[in-house]
């Protein structure tokens, strides 16, 4: 993606300007990656505002020696210095040229104190500047290279899940761990580079909690089996829940599942442009609260998806700011009955003009095994 990073570095210069900055000390690590494309593990960048698309003369690299062939393939167009301590050295490199780099942003949501104290005695001459979340606005809306990424994950997951069931991995005796494993190895199978996040997989009475580690329970007869899981492709997370049941489901499971089913529905239904992200979450809310559930629907909707499992925007009551194009989210409502079993119906969608592209394809009807 060399023309999407150069892109992006340039759309970075724009908020830098507006926040009358004359550059920015990029510190973590995925938004470098965002910014670069270098996927290593010490990095920092300093963008200059001023820098244009065809000249970034004054845009430098660093790394340490480890990665200095890796960042010359996946960084050439930039200036490159080589030091341990990237962060600091390039605070070193602004003070000498302090003429030009008179305000620097910093990362403050990322920088420690104690690693402030570092920058400001490094970099006496140079006025560090507040500038929190700057390169994470430009996350929030994802470009047609990330969307394609965020696709191959969640195909990826769509195929393994099928594999598994196909092949019979769901069926009474097994255990949740092992479920977990083969869907992870699954998804290697299919390109992941490995899972987004720790699979969950969840029988029974164990369907009720939100958030399950797998154990050794053992899938049974009459359960729900709750799996939320995803792929990791080129960086790109993918995010998908399913709920099947084994053996013919209760009169109240196949009710909790069409009410979750049906809010789901509303909740995609609602990402819409310009839809307040809260208003989204209450779509969804409503129909549960209405059916009497509400108080078992205990987290929000949904949340952006991206380099993190978990970015910004958040679908919740909380939430703040409104539905974009090109935003990547998950639309997830959930209901739990402790000690009996839950529901949660997951899917990953892209912001579009008219509907909402989805990415994540497994049916959403409920699959008896």
């Amino acid at each position: 993606m060399p023309e999407s990073h150069v892109h992006r570095r340039e759309s970075l210069r724009g908020h830098l300007r507006d926040r009358e900055v004359d550059a920015m000390l990029v510190s973590d690590l995925l938004n470098i990656r965002y910014l670069t494309g270098f996927t290593g593990s010490n990095a920092a960048l300093l963008v200059h505002a001023a820098d244009t698309a065809t000249d970034e003369t004054r845009t430098v690299f660093c790394t340490d020696g480890r990665y200095e062939t890796q960042a010359a393939a996946q960084v050439p167009e930039l200036e490159h210095l080589i030091d341990r301590a990237s962060v600091v050295e390039l605070a070193r490199y602004a003070e000498s040229r302090s003429a030009t780099y008179r305000r620097v942003g910093f990362e403050s949501q990322h920088v420690t104190v104690d690693g402030l104290d570092e920058l400001s005695r490094t970099a006496p001459g140079v006025e560090l500047v507040r500038a929190p979340g700057l390169v994470e606005t430009l996350r929030l809306i994802k470009d047609e290279s990330e969307i394609e990424a965020l696709r191959m994950a969640c195909a990826a997951a769509d195929r393994a899940l099928a594999g598994l069931i196909e092949h019979g991995g769901l069926r009474p005796g097994r255990t949740e761990l092992a479920v977990a494993r083969e869907l992870e190895s699954r998804m290697l199978d299919h390109g992941a580079a490995g899972p987004s996040f720790e699979t969950i997989v969840a029988t029974g009475a164990n369907s009720a909690v939100p958030h399950h580690r797998p154990t050794d329970a053992e899938l049974a007869s009459g359960d729900f089996v709750k799996m939320d899981f995803g792929a990791l492709v080129d960086g790109y997370h993918s995010d998908m829940t399913r709920t099947v049941v084994l053996g013919q489901p209760a009169d109240w499971q196949r009710e909790i599942y069409e009410l979750v089913a049906t809010a789901q529905a509303a909740g995609r239904d609602a990402i819409r442009l310009g839809t307040e992200v809260a208003e989204a979450d209450t779509a969804a809310r409503d129909v549960i609260t209405e059916a009497g559930y509400g108080e078992r629907f205990s987290h929000g909707l949904g949340h952006g998806v991206g380099l993190e499992i978990h970015e910004a925007p958040a679908l919740s009551q909380r939430g703040a700011g409104t539905i974009e194009a090109g935003m990547a989210v998950t639309a997830e409502p959930g209901v739990y009955l402790p000690g009996r079993g839950g529901v949660r119906i997951e899917d990953t969608l892209v912001a579009r003009a008219d509907t909402p592209e989805l990415l994540t394809l497994t049916t959403k009807e409920l699959v008896i095994l």
